[in-house]
């Protein structure tokens, strides 16, 4: 039952709060800002990237006003059983679509995969051996048992550590939970500097399309031969966008357990009211075995002669 005098139900009626307005007339700010630095839109000249900054500044504002004020709901008690349900589902059902989003990249990465061999269909035949086999000719794929490997233990030895912060929170432990936060944060940021070093060095870019490394033969058909070109941008594109959104989660659970260090700091969190830590340690073993799939499928089975077709 509410703590709230007056009030006989286990709900908690939310206050009005100017969150949704704001939030929302900063994403429309954003998503506009982002169109116009793309393309000029309004009589503003392509690469004016103000209306995004103050977009984004908007979004950040609302994403800290609005969960400091569920934090300040906690702490006063509003959080009764029934509500803790709701915040559970909640948190379950946005897993679940954070699934589905990485199930696109996955899905365009085995399509060329597995398949690349039926677009194949140029009647030159330096384009039909490009698209014959998967990497695609002229790319030099990175190596899965170097940095790759390095990240995958590092995520894995997190999942360990933010389980003992789990544990120490569950037994009363505070200092125990502070130095499993602490060490699973430092782990997250060595996997983001680990990334961007393999990002800064890696052998293509997202819009790989350099055609003189295939030996085109038939200069005449040169719009022919962007085909294979195009292929290597496909590789580079999927590459970048399944690990680099893998990367952004990576900066958001960070995050997300940085605000769980100082709350446990705080003493915020006790045996029997710790959602707040238990939605990042969620999180964070959802970004631990998304990653694992990308190792298994983008970084090992990506580059062997299995997808050669």
């Amino acid at each position: 039952m509410s703590t709230h005098e007056g009030v006989h139900h286990d709900y908690h009626l939310v206050k009005p709060s100017p969150w949704p307005l704001i939030g929302s007339i900063a994403a429309v700010l954003f998503t506009a800002g982002i169109v116009t630095g793309l393309k000029g839109v309004f009589g503003i000249p392509k690469g004016n990237w103000i209306m995004a900054g103050i977009g984004l500044f908007g979004i950040l504002y609302t994403m800290f006003g609005w969960w400091s004020d569920v934090i300040a709901e906690s702490r006063e008690g509003d959080h009764t059983p029934v509500v803790s349900i709701g915040l559970r589902y909640g948190m379950i059902l946005f897993i679940a679509s954070e699934v589905m989003f990485f199930v696109a990249w996955f899905w365009v990465f085995f399509e060329m995969a597995l398949f690349h061999h039926v677009r194949a269909v140029s009647p030159l035949d330096d384009v039909r051996a490009a698209w014959s086999t998967w990497p695609p000719k002229g790319v030099e794929i990175l190596d899965p048992w170097h940095f790759p490997l390095l990240n995958t233990l590092i995520l894995l030895t997190s999942g360990t550590t933010v389980t003992w912060a789990h544990h120490a929170i569950q037994t009363g432990d505070r200092k125990g939970a502070i130095w499993g936060l602490f060490i699973t944060v430092l782990f997250g940021l060595s996997f983001t500097g680990v990334q961007a070093y393999e990002y800064a060095h890696a052998p293509f870019t997202f819009g790989f399309n350099h055609l003189a490394l295939l030996p085109f033969t038939d200069p005449a058909h040169a719009s022919l031969a962007a085909g294979a070109g195009n292929l290597q941008a496909i590789y580079g594109s999927t590459f970048f966008m399944a690990t680099g959104f893998h990367g952004a989660h990576v900066i958001i659970g960070t995050t997300f357990l940085i605000v769980c260090l100082a709350r446990a700091i705080r003493g915020d969190f006790t045996p029997t009211r710790h959602f707040g830590f238990e939605a990042a340690a969620w999180y964070w073993h959802f970004v631990d075995v998304v990653w694992l799939f990308l190792f298994a499928c983008i970084y090992v089975w990506g580059q062997g002669p299995v997808t050669a077709g």
